[in-house]
């Protein structure tokens, strides 16, 4: 990579930084309205489940990068407002599995639906041609994170409606 090519790369990566700040601001909000308050860690285990539901709490440790003590404190607090449930697993009864329960997967829909909305204030404000050049430039982003494991698979890509160009 030339010197001005890896100059641009830091500059893209400083300003796609930025831009999460101000998502993880637009997103927060979605959060705030909420009928159940629920962390960033909270709701990395529901997303998770959200894609494997009925994983065992190792699964949901190793995704988290956490500890399973604080995995499981963290189920206790999303059943204890009835977004999760555990039950033994059929195998083991020394083994947990984690199920999103119905309210679980109406909280993720509508705190999806609320940070949509958000997004789309902002998107629909930027001119046509910009907002292709965004969709195009967040497929790529996708991809490369991708082949990099840093991403979701091409099929979550294709059921949050970014497809490759």
């Amino acid at each position: 990579m030339s010197a001005e090519s890896q100059e641009q790369a830091c500059d893209t990566a400083r300003a796609a930084s930025e831009v999460t700040e101000l998502i993880e601001v637009l997103w927060g909000r979605g959060r705030e309205v909420a009928t159940a308050p629920v962390s960033a860690s909270q709701l990395k285990v529901l997303f998770i489940l959200e894609g494997e539901d009925g994983v065992n709490l190792r699964t949901v440790t190793e995704r988290l990068g956490s500890t399973p003590p604080s995995v499981s404190r963290l189920c206790d607090r999303l059943e204890a407002v009835g977004f999760v449930h555990r039950t033994s697993s059929p195998s083991s009864r020394r083994e947990l599995r984690v199920w999103l329960t119905d309210s679980g997967r109406s909280f993720i829909h509508d705190l999806r639906a609320r940070r949509e909305r958000e997004l789309h204030a902002v998107v629909s404000n930027m001119p046509p041609r910009k907002r292709a050049m965004l969709l195009e430039g967040l497929a790529a982003f996708q991809e490369a994170a991708g082949r990099m494991g840093a991403g979701a698979g091409e099929a979550e890509h294709e059921r949050r409606g970014f497809r490759s160009a």
